[in-house]
């Protein structure tokens, strides 16, 4: 969900527009036949037909999996080419869980079960029952917004009420295991105006930290619960329930302007984004606990940064550009979409990563999600399956995430083809972006008087560009093309139809070094173009993909070649002799790197990395020494 509704934004095609097609005609036809698979519907059934059988699956949270696909499939299904078989599932879902839910307003199909020994509200550690509330009230939300159908929000209404009444002013003094019932509150706040569910988003908020959450397995520190959130010292824990409390966080300020949490929310993106994130906007450095690790602390291969970690971050980030309007914020947010969040899906939209590594050793066998058998890569869905139904949703709601009206200024911060409208403003984008930086906009309807746009300039840009045609319809002076210290360059004037303003944003290959406390690439190199990672497989070089050697000029000299629908980048990688067998040799000298031979390389986008074979991949590889 976005915060605000005052810009309407369509897709029409490039790379973003064709990640939408894919998710309505591959993704979500694929997830649809897996969540009935998984037995995720029978699990509702049965608590009006017990002959429907046992509960299927290990968790009690798997009803979020049909939330968050409906959620996405409240956007898809209004669209001209909805998905084969996507309204009759959303209708089918819709009836079972209004079945379902108890007198009362609960629902959990878990807790519910008659067989199931523990009680619901027994268990806030592990249950996630606030957890599978917020997902009910995003989903009941979206379908309210796009559909008009307020049958979901009726159920999400009385579930919520019952939270209201059991954990509100006068109620428990409790929190969940799983942040992310407090965003959805916000959300039905600004949905419903009811304020009791602001406030309790913010008493959700506030309790967290003060002993009212009972731990079990794990410490406190886990459940972002050992301090209250004004104090957490650095982004901590389970990397998705840190990044869902920040987002929830957030959406209070945004609501109640708080300037504490402002404050703290501003600390932990600082110390996150120059300690914690890896280079592809991943979050998480630990399989255990799936926890995010200390400062500094990011190994290549056993990168965690898990999918639903990328989507909490976005998330995060887009809440602080509207709190803030800093374009800092949807820097971090460009990277994670185009490599943290794209890598989780396959090319083909029906095969996902749970966890999402910088490399792959040559002999390395652990599935994506610890899980045991099937493919080595990729699978189809997981007995854990977050992160499908996860993809499915943010991906239908890529629009939402494009411009924003702050201050009366239309901020367009991320580039795609697309068409904007506003209340008295719109126009078309055309693009190639990513793959290139001609991004040119052209006004379709304007008011008589002044209006001001502001383009986001990446902070991985040098030498933007910004001009006009000297025959448009209301020429201008020249424009600036150096960004303001918060990150956009903006232009204001008198806007006529048929007014076109064209952004250039130099492409070049840059080499990306890494911060001398990270251990596991001190020295290393990484190549990326525009917001684009780039990783190095097996199959594209002719040489162990851990003996070869690069250096800035070589990774400056890469040329760029359209590869069907990506780039690609070729150049001349160093290639190491083999290392000696010694695992731990003595040392008398300095070592360094030298170079053997030459090989050509192509590189491939890392989020696209895993479509092909199980071969060895590397994100970062060691410096060719420069004498």
């Amino acid at each position: 969900m976005s915060h605000g509704t005052e810009v309407e934004v369509q897709l029409t095609g490039g790379l973003l527009g064709g990640w939408q097609r894919r998710n309505r005609v591959a993704t979500i036809p694929h997830a649809i036949a897996e969540l009935r698979k998984a037995g995720n519907l029978e699990n509702l059934r049965r608590l009006n037909d017990p002959s429907v059988g046992a509960y299927r699956g290990r968790y009690p949270f798997l009803d979020t999996d049909l939330y968050k696909t409906l959620e996405g499939l409240a956007y898809e299904v209004g669209r001209e080419d909805p998905p084969a078989g996507a309204r009759e599932f959303y209708d089918e879902v819709v009836e079972l869980l209004a079945e379902a839910q108890a007198e009362d307003g609960y629902l959990n199909s878990y807790f519910q079960d008659p067989d199931q020994p523990k009680q619901p509200w027994s268990d806030l550690g592990w249950g996630h029952e606030l957890y599978n509330l917020g997902h009910l009230i995003q989903a009941a939300v979206a379908a309210h917004r796009q559909l008009s159908d307020s049958r979901l929000l009726t159920i999400a209404r009385r579930f919520a009420d019952l939270v209201v009444r059991k954990y509100g002013v006068h109620g428990e003094e409790v929190v969940d295991g799983h942040p992310e019932v407090e965003m959805a509150l916000v959300e039905l706040y600004r949905e419903t105006g009811e304020a009791d569910y602001l406030t309790q988003a913010r008493l959700f908020v506030d309790r967290r930290g003060q002993g009212k959450l009972k731990h079990t397995i794990f410490p406190g520190e886990y459940f972002q619960d050992h301090v209250p959130f004004r104090e957490l010292p650095s982004v901590t824990g389970h990397a998705v329930r840190m990044a869902y409390l920040a987002a929830g966080a957030a959406d209070v300020h945004l609501e109640t302007g708080d300037p504490t949490l402002l404050a703290a929310l501003e600390r932990l993106w600082d110390d996150m984004v120059a300690t914690k994130l890896y280079l592809t906007g991943g979050l998480g450095s630990r399989h255990s606990d799936e926890a995010i690790g200390d400062r500094y602390e990011l190994p290549s291969e056993r990168a965690y940064a898990e999918t639903c970690a990328a989507i909490a971050t976005m998330q995060w980030a887009w809440r602080m550009f509207r709190a803030t309007g800093a374009a800092k914020y949807l820097d971090v947010y460009e990277t994670v979409l185009y490599n943290a969040y794209a890598v989780g899906l396959s090319a083909d939209g029906t095969a996902f990563f749970y966890d999402n590594p910088l490399q792959r050793r040559p002999d390395h066998e652990q599935r994506s999600g610890a899980e045991d058998g099937g493919e080595l890569l990729r699978r189809a869905w997981f007995g854990c399956p977050c992160c499908p139904p996860n993809i499915i949703r943010w991906m239908s709601e890529l629009q939402d995430h494009v411009a924003a009206v702050r201050d009366n200024t239309l901020h367009i911060g991320i580039y795609t083809n697309a068409h904007i409208t506003t209340e008295d403003l719109s126009l078309t984008v055309a693009t190639n972006y990513p793959w290139d930086g001609e991004i040119t906009l052209t006004v379709e309807h304007a008011p008589l008087d002044e209006r001001t746009i502001a383009l986001r300039i990446p902070g991985w840009s040098n030498g933007a560009t910004l001009a006009e045609p000297e025959d448009a319809p209301s020429a201008a002076e020249p424009l600036a093309a150096q960004p303001e210290e918060d990150g956009w360059v903006r232009v204001r004037r008198t806007f006529v139809p048929g007014d076109t303003i064209r952004l250039t944003l130099p492409m070049a290959p840059r080499a990306r070094g890494t911060h001398p406390y990270v251990d596991a690439t001190r020295g290393a190199i990484a190549v990326a173009r525009g917001p684009i990672v780039y990783c190095i497989e097996q199959q594209d070089v002719d040489a162990p993909v851990d003996d070869l050697l690069l250096s800035p000029a070589a990774v400056a000299n890469a040329r760029p070649r359209k590869e069907e629908d990506h780039v690609v980048l070729d150049l001349t990688a160093g290639v190491a002799p083999p290392p000696a067998r010694d695992l731990y040799p003595v040392m008398t000298e300095t070592p360094k790197d030298t170079v053997s031979r030459h090989v050509q390389a192509t590189f491939v986008p890392y989020f696209l990395w895993g479509n092909r074979q199980p071969l060895a991949m590397r994100v970062w590889l060691r410096t060719e020494r420069e004498d």
